[in-house]
């Protein structure tokens, strides 16, 4: 059972800057524990990188989103709202294209098939990839960059023919930049959601995230927190050393709130402009994260693109870095029959891509989804949907350990929580909550108060849903 009753009395008021995940996440481990959270979200909806729009009249993310079987946090929280039945299990498919051709990757045998490297720089690529996947301490390997260690120990063919072109197209000008944890990282989650050499295992929650967020936000307020959309915090209140409350946007009609706590979840950069008086030194190094933001064109399809879920673009010519088709992992049946996709990139906000909008980026686009299917045809378009996500990908370079932020900020009852600090784990749902639960339980430590009960770790599932069954 879970530490909480309903309206009980509450020992300590936290403020939470943020309704995505990691700001839901602390507001439901903060009643857990007994205290009162009050979240504030300036967008007009719940979820953050991982909110929904409306196709027809099921929500689908703005970003693709899945869940591997070992994103355990994030599956026990699903099942403490109840909703652990509208999590399926699906089998994979996963594609490369490259100079005008798909390649099936997914198994050892694609891998020896995959021309665009050479046969040694194939032995070695997926030699270095089962080494990768059996190093468990990532701290071994953070003094690489990630470009400069696969040059070094996987080759210049295997770098040429697939991590270079990856690497620069989800990255862009940072593509050297990007430590090897990054890349250690992915190929963990990829291989923790295989059994042995098999398919590999996602899952999705039918009915959307959006359905998780909206259920989680209602318990929220019903076990005697606060959830507020629409509502902008404009900086945060100082008395003496310590953060004492929150003042927000005037046109938004919210009269300032005092609390024992606050947190934010919003990017560093976001920080100085909430508390002015920071110290140089520290606003120099929430300065000192770039970020890039992801732009999404989904389209709503009257066939399919291709038979793969996921996409990899390894081919710098191609003006987007992925195509995740929805409906590959999903059955159509969801959205009328539509078949969504996904068209990815991640780009600054000063590039080309960023500013044009959605018909400019599918005039871009267009002709390149006939690499994927020849007898593609912008009459199969039925909808066209366009988001940009903006600080969606923290650059994280080398040896970070060194740099990352503390949760403790300079300012006594101030704590900072967002994806720069999930490291050596990427940005994700699953890790969202796991530094939600954390970050309180730090909070409350500083207060003088215990946390009741372990920080839940389930199972990972042992049955699935096959693909299509909804």
């Amino acid at each position: 059972m879970l530490g909480f009753g309903l309206f009980e009395e509450f020992a300590m008021e936290i403020g939470i800057i943020g309704a995505g995940v990691a700001g839901l996440a602390m507001a439901w481990e903060a009643l857990r524990q007994g205290h009162r959270p009050s979240v504030f979200e300036q967008a007009p909806f719940l979820g953050g990188q991982a909110s929904t729009f409306l196709v027809g009249e099921q929500p689908l993310e703005r970003g693709y989103h899945h869940l591997f079987l070992s994103d355990t946090d994030i599956l026990e929280l699903v099942d403490e709202i109840g909703l652990g039945h509208k999590m399926k299990w699906f089998e994979s498919s996963v594609g490369v294209l490259h100079q005008g051709r798909l390649y099936d990757f997914l198994t050892p045998l694609d891998l020896l098939k995959f021309t665009p490297v050479s046969l040694p720089g194939r032995i070695r690529l997926g030699l270095a990839t089962l080494y990768l996947q059996r190093i468990k301490d990532w701290r071994s390997l953070e003094k690489y960059r990630a470009e400069e260690w696969v040059r070094r120990f996987v080759g210049g063919s295997a770098y040429a023919g697939f991590w270079g072109p990856m690497l620069r197209g989800k990255f862009g000008e940072y593509y050297d930049q990007v430590g090897m944890p990054w890349l250690w990282g992915k190929i963990q989650t990829r291989f923790a959601s295989r059994k042995g050499l098999g398919a590999e295992k996602l899952g999705y929650p039918i009915g959307s995230f959006g359905e998780i967020f909206e259920e989680l936000s209602r318990q929220i307020q019903e076990r005697g927190g606060e959830v507020h959309v629409g509502i902008g915090v404009e900086k945060i209140l100082l008395e003496a050393d310590r953060a004492t409350g929150l003042s927000f946007r005037q046109d938004h009609g919210m009269s300032d709130r005092y609390f024992d706590a606050i947190v934010t979840t919003t990017p560093s950069y976001i920080l100085p402009r909430l508390v002015p008086s920071m110290p140089d030194e520290y606003v120099r190094r929430l300065n000192n994260v770039d970020y890039l933001s992801a732009v999404l064109l989904i389209l709503e399809l009257d066939r399919p693109l291709s038979d793969i879920y996921w996409l990899n673009v390894a081919d710098t010519d191609v003006p987007f870095v992925g195509i995740i088709e929805h409906t590959n992992l999903v059955s159509p049946d969801l959205y009328g029959g539509r078949h969504v996709v996904y068209i990815a990139n991640y780009l600054s906000r000063d590039s080309y891509l960023y500013g044009l909008d959605q018909n400019e980026l599918l005039d871009e686009y267009a002709p390149y989804l006939k690499m994927v299917n020849s007898l593609f045809d912008r009459s199969w378009i039925q909808e066209v949907h366009h988001h940009r996500v903006d600080a969606a990908q923290p650059v994280i370079p080398a040896n970070f350990s060194d740099k990352i932020l503390p949760h403790r900020t300079p300012v006594k009852d101030l704590y900072l929580a967002n994806t720069t600090q999930v490291y050596p784990e990427d940005r994700g749902t699953n890790y969202s909550v796991r530094l939600g639960r954390k970050v309180i339980r730090m909070v409350l430590a500083d207060k003088g108060f215990s946390a009741t009960g372990d920080l839940p770790t389930p199972p990972i599932p042992s049955s699935f849903t096959v693909s299509g069954d909804v």
